[in-house]
């Protein structure tokens, strides 16, 4: 149920500020007096998409707020969307900038505006005087049967089905596009990778072969160094560490009158013992040091086939030469795992499929049971609102399997109750909004929907038949929260509450009438700017009625 709304700078609508009482509340006013409007304004606040035409000339921004009845599936949304969902009500507010940018918020909570648009579902139905359009629209028709037939969880679970489907197709698609790639490129890339797998490829490798080279490439150059350095060290005369041995001995000899010569001592004898280290070293690594014309080959001939292997993959190390090696692996053993692969894809897609075809079976069936109680609702009220001859069927039509089933929903209508057609060529203007109020009827049976709003709906029609369509309108209002805006006095004087839309300086107000002002709307409407005595009369006995 819609409590309340408030709306600041929206258009025409300066600031506004009502409340809604429960049972069928009538909006009426003169044309371009902003009925409109006020039906925007709630719109806005629904989530309907923001445009800076929507801000008035008195600020920079507009803001609209609206009262609801807090329900468990509004709960929910409010859950999913981690916003506030405790106490009765829910309050949302929009609020929208000169720059076209908008702003939502629930319960005082920033939102977005999908949000506000799932809410919406839940919380009102508008149909507009251009609605009846939507008898053409073969999703409206399904709704309409769906809600009658109590099957929303199975058509659910049908367009979960074939979601399911299209991925298990989608799913099955990409692995014969890989299976084909990788057979178009099974030979090159066994080659290549067969190639990277035989060079025994090793982390480092390059660095060290490279010092190698070097090594080898200078052997004798470094094998004479070290004799040199050998030579030195094992001279007869002059040899360094003799030297250093012998100083020793003489600062030992003099530290025992100078006690800081026995430091130097000391220090000597380390130098000699690190040259004597430095020797041996020279030593081993000449008799390890040989020239090897064969060794600088085998070396020469790796390093030539790591070069040609770099250059070949576009790399400039082994290491990525080795990565570039498993990834040509993974492509060569995908190759050999993808018919598995299909033969799975396949299965799942045949479980997809038949899981589907059940839904839609069961689907179908629900529809079945429900078309001639369906069609019988509807054809009841449309003799109520004397279309006394008129003949309604619903027509379940097979088509190719989908989100929504296997078959197509269509309404047949004759007004005569012969020779029916599809019933968007065979009803008049005033026919079809008269077809529209009793699908909405029968739909409000089924639907849990606090708010109904009808903007116009009894366009074309006049005399008895907007009475009856008045009653209607007031029957539903029984049950639940129904707005009519509407030009009919008929319907109007139904109203257990009325709301009057007028405009005055350019800017539009809307007020709650008392019997009086009620009194004189309605004479209004019956005989447009000139209120006579008799117009007064009739509008009494309408509302007295």
């Amino acid at each position: 149920m819609l409590y309340s709304l408030s709306v600041s700078n929206y258009i025409l609508i300066g600031s506004l500020e009502t409340t809604f009482p429960e049972g069928l509340v009538i909006i009426s006013g003169e044309t371009g007096a902003g009925k409109s409007i006020l039906l925007g304004a709630l719109s806005l606040v629904l989530g309907v998409k923001a445009d800076a035409s929507m801000v008035g000339e008195a600020s920079d921004h507009c803001v609209v707020e609206a009262e609801f009845d807090l329900s468990g599936a509004v709960r929910e949304i409010l859950a999913r969307a981690d916003l506030p969902s405790e106490g009765e009500r829910l309050i949302l507010r929009r609020t929208v900038a000169k720059s076209g940018r908008s702003r939502c918020f629930a319960n005082d909570e920033p939102a977005p505006v999908s949000v506000l648009q799932d809410l919406s579902a839940h919380l009102v139905d508008i149909h507009s005087q251009h609605q009846t359009l939507r008898l053409q629209d073969e999703n409206f028709r399904m709704e309409a049967l769906d809600l009658h037939a109590g099957a929303g969880a199975l058509h659910l679970a049908c367009t979960q089905a074939w979601n399911k489907v299209l991925e298990e197709r989608r799913n099955l698609q990409d692995i014969r596009q890989r299976k084909a790639q990788a057979l178009e490129q099974q030979d090159y890339n066994q080659a290549r990778w067969q190639r990277l797998q035989e060079a025994s490829l090793l982390p480092g490798e390059m660095e060290s072969l490279e010092a190698e080279e070097k090594q080898l490439a200078h052997a004798e150059e470094i094998k004479e160094t070290l004799c040199g350095l050998e030579q030195l060290f094992g001279a007869d005369e002059g040899n360094p560490s003799q030297l250093l041995r012998e100083a020793g001995k003489l600062l030992d000899k003099a530290g025992r009158y100078v006690p800081s010569l026995k430091e130097l001592s000391a220090r000597v004898t380390s130098a000699r013992l690190e040259l004597e280290d430095i020797a041996q070293e020279v030593a081993a690594l000449n008799s390890r040091t040989e020239a090897s014309p064969e060794r600088l080959m085998q070396v020469q001939e790796r390093l030539s086939l790591l070069q040609k292997l770099l250059q070949k993959h576009g790399v400039s190390t082994v290491e990525e030469l080795m990565a570039e090696r498993d990834r040509l692996e993974s492509l060569v053993v995908d190759a050999s795992s993808l018919e598995a692969q299909e033969k799975a894809a396949l299965k799942a897609l045949a479980d997809a499929e038949k899981a589907h075809a059940l839904r839609c079976e069961e689907l179908h069936q629900k529809r079945s049971e429900a078309a001639i109680p369906f069609a019988l609702a509807v054809r009841e009220h449309l003799h109520f609102l004397e279309l006394d001859h008129a003949a309604f069927e619903v027509q379940l039509e097979p088509t190719e399997a989908g989100a929504h089933g296997s078959e197509r929903v269509n309404f047949l209508f004759s007004a005569s109750g012969k020779g029916l057609a599809d019933l968007s060529k065979a009803a008049s203007g005033g026919e079809l909004s008269r077809i529209m109020l009793s699908i909405k009827a029968v739909m409000a049976a089924h639907k849990n929907l606090p708010t109904l709003v009808f903007d116009e709906i009894d366009t074309g029609v006049s005399g008895s038949a907007a009475d009856k369509m008045g009653q209607l309108v007031c029957r539903m209002g029984q049950h639940m929260q129904v707005f009519a805006i509407t030009h009919l006095p008929q319907v109007a004087a139904k109203g257990s509450a009325h709301f009057l839309v007028s405009k005055t300086g350019g800017s539009t107000t809307v007020r709650l009438l008392d019997k009086e002002g009620r009194i004189g709307e309605l004479a209004r409407m019956l005989s447009g700017t000139r209120i006579t005595q008799a117009a007064i009369a009739n509008a009494e006995t309408l509302l007295n009625a």
